[in-house]
C-alpha cells in the first residue's frame, strides 16, 4: 500500500527505485498473515528514535514467530543510506519489514529461519501542528495476548483497526476511542493517546492489550524531565469525557490535537502544544 511518493526500496541487499514487488504469491506471510513492520520518521534533517524503532521491529518479528535476518543497527545504516536521496525539506515515512516466506505444520506456522526483509521510504509530509481530530467510540475492542500478538507490530492486526475507523468515520468522527477487554479505554484506532485533568496528563497503562509506543514513551520522559505530572492509569470513558484535553501520540504524526469526544467539546489545547514543543526541542537537540 502507498500513501506517498517518491518511494524507494530496499530489497535483496540493494536500493530499487518506486513500490516493487517484493512478496510472492506462496509467500506466507501474504496467505497466513505473517508480517511485521514498523515505522519512524525522517523531518527536519533529523531520525528521533530510529534505532529503537529498528529494534522494536525485530522484537514484532520474534512474538510472530518470524525469524529477524537483521540486526538494528544495519537497518539503521540502510535507512540513513537510502535517505540521502531526499532533500533537506522533505518528509519521509520510514518502514522495516519482514515477513515468513515457508510454513511448517500444515503450511500455518511459519518455518524457522525462512524469513524476508524489505526497508520502504516514502515521503509523506508531517500533519500540520495546527489540526485536530474527533473521537467517537466504537463497537470494536482491543484483542488481549491469549487470542492475538498485541505484543507485536503485526499487519494481521490491523483490519480490527480498520474496522474501528470505518466505523468513526461513518459516525461524522475522525478517529476511535477504543476499549480494552474489560471496557477500559485503551487507545484510538491509529495512535496511543493521553487526557489533561487540572495539570496532570494521564494516559491508560500498558496492559498488554495495545502497542505501548516509542513515541508515548518519549513523550512520557520529556514531561516529567519538565516538571509535569503523568499517571499511567486505568481511565474510563467517563475520565474523558470529563477531561480538560485530549490528544493523540503516534510516530506518523508524533501529537495530534483533539477537539472533541463525541459530544464533549475540548476548549484547551495547551498541553497538547507543549508535549509538540518539548518533543520537538528534545528532537533536534538529539541531532
Amino acid at each position: 500500500m502507498a500513501f506517498g511518493k517518491n518511494i524507494r526500496t530496499w530489497f535483496e541487499g540493494r536500493w530499487h527505485e518506486g513500490d516493487v514487488a517484493v512478496m510472492r504469491a506462496a509467500d506466507h506471510g501474504i496467505w497466513q498473515g505473517t508480517s511485521v513492520f514498523d515505522g519512524a520518521r525522517l523531518f527536519d534533517g533529523l531520525t528521533p528514535d530510529l534505532d529503537l524503532h529498528c529494534a522494536r521491529v525485530n522484537r514484532s518479528a520474534e512474538a510472530l514467530m518470524i525469524t529477524p535476518t537483521m540486526d538494528a543497527a544495519t537497518m539503521v545504516d540502510i535507512a540513513r543510506d537510502g535517505l540521502a536521496a531526499y532533500g533537506p525539506d522533505q518528509a519521509v515515512y520510514i518502514r522495516p519489514m519482514y515477513w515468513a516466506v515457508d510454513g511448517s505444520d500444515l503450511g500455518v506456522a511459519p518455518m524457522e529461519n525462512s524469513t524476508r526483509f524489505a526497508l520502504c521510504l516514502e515521503e509523506v509530509p508531517m500533519p500540520p501542528a495546527s489540526g485536530a481530530t474527533t473521537l467517537t467510540r466504537t463497537r470494536f475492542r482491543r484483542p488481549v495476548l491469549e487470542d492475538n500478538v498485541c505484543n507485536a507490530k503485526a499487519g494481521c492486526l490491523y483490519p480490527n483497526n480498520a474496522r474501528m475507523l470505518v466505523e468513526a468515520k461513518s459516525k461524522g468522527f475522525g478517529n476511535a476511542l477504543v476499549a480494552d477487554a474489560m471496557g477500559n479505554v485503551a487507545e484510538s484506532a491509529t495512535a496511543n493517546v493521553f487526557m489533561v485533568k487540572d495539570g496532570v496528563v494521564f494516559t491508560p497503562i500498558a496492559n498488554g492489550t495495545f502497542l505501548s509506543g516509542i513515541t508515548r514513551a518519549r513523550h512520557i520522559a520529556n514531561l516529567r524531565a519538565d516538571g509535569v505530572e503523568v499517571r499511567e492509569a486505568v481511565l474510563s470513558f467517563d475520565d474523558f469525557h470529563a477531561a480538560d484535553e485530549v490528544f493523540l501520540s503516534g510516530n506518523f504524526a508524533k501529537v495530534t490535537s483533539v477537539s472533541a469526544f463525541d459530544d464533549t467539546r475540548y476548549a484547551s489545547r495547551k498541553m497538547t502544544d507543549h508535549v509538540r514543543s518539548l518533543y520537538m526541542d528534545w528532537a533536534h537537540s538529539a541531532r
